[in-house]
């Protein structure tokens, strides 16, 4: 048996893939489980022992269908569901099984500022487009393979390397992304040292927070690639970080984790912490949340009480304990 699962795009969609793919070559063992991905998404499954074979989509679709074609799949796992996987449903004719997005749900939730959308994590969504194979959720964490071996002496101070909270400050969206002043805040009141991981784009704002809270605050935003920034969550005490990819893969390491939400909740698109042991989620209630399913470039009512309102004692509590 040939099986062909189909997710695109973004991290951390994908990262949640990791458990089905795990589920499916583990209870069909005599089964070829392939992978199909965008290039920029190709490293969330390098290494992973799990895949027989990495596919990446192409620039022009009926490359990437003609490939698949050639791949004589018996199942397509389509767990994106958008109008190129449909494309290449019907074009290649082979039998397959579609995840449920719920669009309707999730934009009436979104509308009506009301929760409609079944509490049930991204994982057991996916899990439901394989059932039909026997496949059930072995209840264990998402998959993440380090590419390197790293060394902490050659990626943070001696100050840092004997124990500390990473915390994630970057994340696609402004809503989506504590203010500075709140973060430098939080890390005055954690006794651990921090490391603050990110990329280029909030080097600026790692360097500010590092400045009004001093030493103790390590920035390593834009300074370590995507492999060193997983390996310094991975050796962290505990991590601290908003809705993006990189706070998701901390999940694979079973590190207590707090996850702050703003603008957008996570029980709309399914993302809590997912097989986490011990894990916070921090948001608060109000009448403009969610403004988003995805986040936005700004407070569409330019008050940002998401973030600026949110409690830190049970953030810091979390980590200090």
């Amino acid at each position: 048996m040939k099986v062909l699962v189909i997710r695109f795009s973004s991290m951390g969609d994908i990262i949640y893939t990791t458990p089905v793919v795990r589920c499916l070559k583990k209870q069909l063992p005599d089964a070829e489980i392939h992978f199909i991905t965008k290039p920029a998404f190709k490293y969330i499954y390098d290494n992973n022992p799990y895949v027989d074979k990495l596919l990446l989509l192409k620039p022009i679709l009926n490359e990437t269908i003609a490939e698949i074609k050639s791949e004589r799949y018996d199942y397509l796992i389509d767990l994106h569901n958008n109008l190129r996987t449909a494309i290449i449903k019907i074009r290649t004719g082979i039998r397959s099984s579609t995840y449920s997005k719920q669009t309707i749900r999730k934009w009436l939730s979104l509308k009506l500022r009301k929760n409609l959308v079944p509490p049930l994590h991204l994982v057991d969504r996916y899990m439901k487009a394989v059932q039909f194979l026997g496949v059930t959720n072995d209840g264990q964490p998402i998959d993440y393979y380090i590419k390197e071996n790293h060394q902490l002496a050659s990626l943070l101070p001696a100050s840092h390397q004997s124990g500390y909270v990473a915390f994630v400050i970057g994340a696609t969206h402004f809503t989506k992304r504590m203010p500075n002043k709140k973060i430098s805040s939080i890390c005055g009141d954690i006794n651990l040292p921090i490391v603050l991981l990110g990329g280029n784009d909030v080097t600026a704002n790692g360097d500010e927070i590092a400045a009004a809270a001093g030493e103790k605050v390590y920035n390593s935003c834009g300074k370590t690639t995507l492999d060193e920034s997983v390996f310094l969550v991975s050796q962290a005490k505990s991590v601290i970080g908003f809705d993006t990819g990189l706070t998701h893969i901390a999940e694979a390491f079973k590190k207590p984790i707090v996850s702050i939400w703003g603008g957008t909740i996570p029980d709309l698109l399914g993302v809590q912490p997912y097989m986490v042991k011990e894990s916070l989620v921090s948001g608060i209630d109000l009448y403009c949340r969610p403004c988003s399913k995805f986040g936005l470039e700004k407070c569409p009512l330019g008050h940002f009480k998401c973030m600026w309102d949110m409690p830190e004692a049970p953030i810091t509590d979390f980590v200090n304990r």
